[in-house]
């Protein structure tokens, strides 16, 4: 008796807002698979809709569910099934809920293959004019001041450039965070990368404080930091 083949996940990496920022081979895989695992299913509709892609989507969220939600995708796809995984926006499982899916692929011995693509950490990372022969990804600091400032304290001394994520309802809390914990350093602030309002700013974090404060910062920011600078 043959055993039934194990199927697929395919880890697609998807626009960070530009819709033309996806690659020919993520359009042939989102057309291909038997199911789409989307983080939320309106952001990849308006995605599936502007290509004319027809392919089912289940939504893959972080919460009670999404455990049951893992291995309900891992049984389908022990059963010779193709899935393709996407975030919101950029690529899968880097600060988004696809981890555990991921994970429970591995365990289970389900190929895995990338689908590389955008990515909000790299974009921000190659236009910030910081050094980049090495960097830290630190995705989103806690939401809480005091726990976010003891997360800070630990970077204090590292020099390489320090990249994070950040919400738009608090970052000038994080401004005035990384402004008492690590000091005045430069900074390069990006948000709506790639979309008509795109923002690059460059600065100290001082003035990004006060720039951002006088607006209504709207959009996911990426945040890229200059390391402490090496003694001599």
């Amino acid at each position: 008796m043959q055993n039934t083949p194990i199927g697929t996940l395919y880890l697609v990496s998807t626009p960070i807002g530009n819709l033309e920022d996806i690659t020919l081979r993520a359009l042939r895989i989102l057309k291909e698979v038997d199911l789409i695992a989307a983080e939320d299913t309106r952001q990849t509709r308006r995605l599936l809709t502007h290509y004319d892609i027809h392919t089912p989507l289940t939504s893959y969220f972080e919460g009670n569910q999404q455990i049951k939600k893992c291995d309900k995708l891992i049984d389908r796809m022990k059963t010779g099934e193709t899935i393709a995984l996407v975030s919101d926006a950029g690529t899968p499982v880097i600060s988004d809920p696809g981890y555990p899916l991921l994970r429970g692929c591995i365990d289970a011995g389900i190929l895995i293959v990338p689908i590389p693509g955008a990515s909000a950490v790299i974009t921000a990372a190659s236009v910030a004019g910081l050094p980049l022969h090495n960097f830290a990804f630190e995705g989103f600091l806690s939401p809480k001041s005091g726990k976010r400032k003891r997360q800070l304290s630990v970077l204090t001394d590292e020099e390489r450039t320090l990249i994070f994520f950040e919400s738009p309802y608090r970052v000038c809390r994080f401004f005035e965070d990384v402004l008492e914990v690590m000091g005045n350093r430069e900074i390069v602030v990006t948000r709506e990368l790639t979309k008509r309002f795109e923002e690059i700013f460059r600065g100290n974090v001082n003035e990004a404080l006060q720039k951002f404060r006088d607006t209504e910062p709207r959009g996911e920011f990426t945040i890229v930091i200059a390391g402490r600078k090496e003694k001599r």
